[in-house]
């Protein structure tokens, strides 16, 4: 039995044209939402935009670049750039308004992301412009659907407030430590912490004002919130689906599900006879002790059950954490600078929360998008809302709290007033769930670097000082942050590296430089010596047709589970076997001096160089598209639609290419490395 079902796993997961995965009709990719208050350091480019863009660029090449929309934008609002701005202006002298700040950073990091060749359509700004006021419209009715559907709460909770300055705290003006079990978050803000677990305000463990150093005092404050703990049933079947996707990464489902349990508090065992004595006024609840562990458990029905336990042990000074479980998604605050929220139930004057406005911000930036290019801007639904479409969100796995648990519900959310009515899967017209490609941390010499914490990480413009932007596109896909956190390690920034290690961040883009490069312009220049330039016509061999397909099919496959690093050996694995082919082959002619030999040895390398050009080209577009330029081939050599095909059928015979002058290179090396 065990035999048969492997020989079931086997055919299923056999790459051949007959079992290939099956993509989307139109796309829509995000690249995540760099904060307003910052350039962009590598972890940007490097964990998740680099990604994306390979991604949105083989969408293009594979279903046609006018069916897919890559879009992203500078998050203009939220605590981090409204503090951002207030150091600016009293530690660095900054002048202008909280606009001109905002606008500096966003200009800086579009230019970056140009740089690494970032083909975005769209690099918007919530804040900016246009885009900031369908950002705006795009708000207004996302809120207002969801409070006439019933699906907010309005809630008065206790906010920060500084005695000393007379003014309420945003998120980033207070800092303590996490309450949350297990968290070691030393930056613990006001109801979140820098690695994305979310809590009440009243429980974060020793807050302080960052900007008096004083203790902030406690002061209610109203504000809409998202019922999201209503939808715990619905996510749990939606992340069992999920776990049956191959191209859903397992660190997305195993975030999810650890937000999916029910609410616990962690309480010192020290406690224990307090406890006791106040267990009676709490709810009812299940006690569990182990052996051996410091604490124990609690664990309640409900959320409102455990604060009111929280109350009571906050009260009594008992040191406790929260587990995580689903809370209410605060949708609104009341700092001046975000998107103005609805005036619902005549509460005026709020704002929205940064986070939930990021979330439907490339709904907005892709309306933005089409009214630029004069298109319909309902054309949207066609990508958000079209079972024959799908949107693929390019996130750091801090962030698949808010995009794969807080998004999904509220895209659920709108499918109907009654949540036993809700169904999984979307009718069409409604928002379907977006795959979430999360990748893990990109450490920096082996530790997490944060723009906010001890280790500083290299900003991104940084590295194109050291590195050509291929070079370094090609290192971070092949690192694997899919499966695991993996340190970048630049040796030119590394204090530890010794003068005879090689560079790990070469090693994929020497691929490219060295063996791609001597393969190419070997064929072009003994066509330019033997043939006039013009491209010998015959027949490929058979053996270079097969291994040609199955190197084909092995990328889709990868690229299809979004699993770049294994897209990257397939290259690898493929352009050295021809250089060994052609070495070997040239070899043999150029001995024999035998016509016929150098005719089909150019044949079959130049279509390997066709077939590698093609799967290189999201991933290396600078060098791939010179590839092109010298073939003398136009943009139909990029499209899956000829994806087996040979040059003479794409190009017709007897194609005469472009003169290559020597020393020539289509991939090259930075010039600090020569």
């Amino acid at each position: 039995m065990a035999d048969k079902n492997e020989n079931m796993y086997k055919k299923k997961n056999a790459v051949s044209r007959d079992n290939r995965p099956v993509f989307p009709k139109r796309a829509v990719i995000t690249g995540g939402m760099p904060y307003g208050n910052k350039t962009l350091h590598f972890g940007h480019v490097g964990g998740v935009f680099v990604f994306a863009d390979v991604y949105a660029r083989f969408l293009r090449d594979r279903i046609g670049k006018e069916n897919v929309i890559f879009v992203s934008g500078t998050d203009c609002y939220g605590s981090p750039i409204a503090e951002g701005y207030r150091k600016a202006c009293e530690e660095q002298g900054f002048e202008g308004d909280i606009r001109d700040y905002v606008k500096r950073n966003h200009d800086a990091q579009k230019k970056t992301l140009d740089d690494y060749d970032i083909s975005l359509d769209l690099f918007g700004a919530s804040g900016l412009g246009e885009t900031a006021e369908w950002h705006n419209k795009v708000s207004n009715e996302f809120i207002s659907k969801l409070y006439k559907m019933g699906h907010l709460r309005k809630i008065s909770t206790a906010q920060f407030y500084d005695e000393k300055a007379g003014m309420f705290l945003n998120g980033r003006q207070v800092v303590g430590k996490c309450p949350v079990q297990g968290c070691q978050s030393e930056k613990g803000y006001a109801d979140e912490c820098d690695l994305g677990h979310q809590y009440m305000p009243v429980n974060l463990i020793d807050p302080k004002s960052t900007l008096t150093g004083e203790t902030p005092v406690m002061r209610d404050v109203v504000n809409w919130y998202f019922r999201l703990p209503d939808f715990n049933e619905h996510l749990k079947n939606m992340v069992s689906d999920m776990e049956a996707q191959d191209n859903v990464r397992p660190v997305v489902t195993k975030t999810i599900k650890e937000f999916l349990e029910p609410p616990v508090i962690y309480i010192m065992n020290d406690y224990m006879d307090v406890y006791k004595e106040l267990a009676p006024q709490m709810a009812e609840h299940q006690l569990i002790e182990e052996p051996k562990k410091t604490s124990f458990t609690i664990v309640f029905k409900e959320l409102s059950e455990r604060d009111e336990a929280c109350k009571l042990l906050n009260e009594r000074h008992v040191r406790f954490r929260e587990g995580k479980t689903l809370v209410p998604f605060r949708l609104t605050g009341n700092i001046e600078w975000g998107v103005p929220a609805p005036e619902l139930e005549d509460e005026k004057g709020l704002t929205v929360w940064v986070w939930p406005e990021s979330l439907w911000a490339p709904i907005s930036f892709t309306v933005a998008y089409l009214a630029a290019q004069g298109r319909d801007t309902e054309e949207w639904r066609d990508f958000w809302c079209d079972p024959d479409a799908q949107v693929y969100q390019f996130i750091g796995q801090d962030n698949i709290y808010f995009y794969g648990i807080a998004e999904t519900a509220m895209w659920m959310a709108f499918r109907s007033e009654n949540i036993s009515d809700i169904d999984c899967k979307p009718e069409k017209g409604q928002l379907t769930m977006p795959v979430l490609v999360a990748n893990h941390h990109i450490l920096f010499l082996d530790k997490k670097a944060s723009s906010s914490g001890s280790v500083k990480p290299p900003m991104a413009a940084e590295l194109l000082d050291y590195y050509t932007a291929e070079q370094l596109r090609m290192h971070w896909l092949g690192l694997g942050l899919g499966m695991r956190s993996v340190s970048f390690q630049p040796k030119p920034l590394n204090p530890l590296a010794k003068e005879d290690e090689s560079d790990p961040v070469t090693k994929e883009g020497f691929l490219l430089s060295n063996v791609f490069n001597r393969i190419i312009r070997t064929c072009f220049y003994d066509v330019q010596k033997y043939y006039d330039s013009v491209m010998p016509v015959g027949a490929v061999s058979e053996d270079i047709l097969a291994e040609s397909e199955k190197a084909v099919l092995e990328y889709e496959r990868f690229m299809y589970k979004t699993e770049f690093h294994q897209v990257t050996y397939v290259l690898d694995s493929y352009i050295r076997k021809a250089s060994k082919y052609m070495a070997k082959a040239k070899g043999e002619a150029d001995k024999s001096e035998d016509d016929a030999l150098r005719r089909q040895y150019l044949i079959d390398t130049f279509h390997m160089i066709k077939t590698a050009a093609v799967l290189l080209h999201p991933l290396a577009p600078r060098g791939t598209e010179m590839v092109r330029e010298y073939l003398g081939a136009d943009e139909k050599l990029w499209s899956w639609d000829n994806i087996f095909a040979t040059l003479e059928e794409i190009m017709g015979e007897g194609c005469k290419l472009k003169f290559l002058e020597p020393k020539v290179d289509f991939f090259t090396r930075h010039p600090s490395q020569y």
